[in-house]
């Protein structure tokens, strides 16, 4: 793989993970979206280490919206697991 298309498929992933980082702010619907944005951010960063990537703003952008989605469902997902064990004993 050349240069060049490393760093297209960086750009793209940036997109993506742009793409699917807003996607993740739909409720309820939205978890799928922001766990693939996060798991598209991971090869962009390692790529990033090597080329500069013009469209990092998009991927920071879209991995913060993703990581806001994640820790808003696991604190429902705990408020959930709690309520229930109360409700147990």
């Amino acid at each position: 793989m050349t240069n060049a298309e490393t760093k297209i498929k960086m750009l793209k992933g940036s997109m993506r993970c742009f793409a699917f980082g807003l996607l993740g702010l739909l409720p309820v619907v939205g978890l799928p979206f922001a766990i693939a944005a996060l798991w598209i951010s991971v090869p962009v960063q390692a790529k990033e280490k090597q080329f500069w990537n013009a469209a990092k703003p998009y991927r920071i952008v879209g991995t913060t919206c993703a990581e806001v989605v994640v820790i808003f469902w696991a604190g429902i997902l705990a408020i959930i697991v709690i309520g229930a064990l109360m409700n147990a004993f």
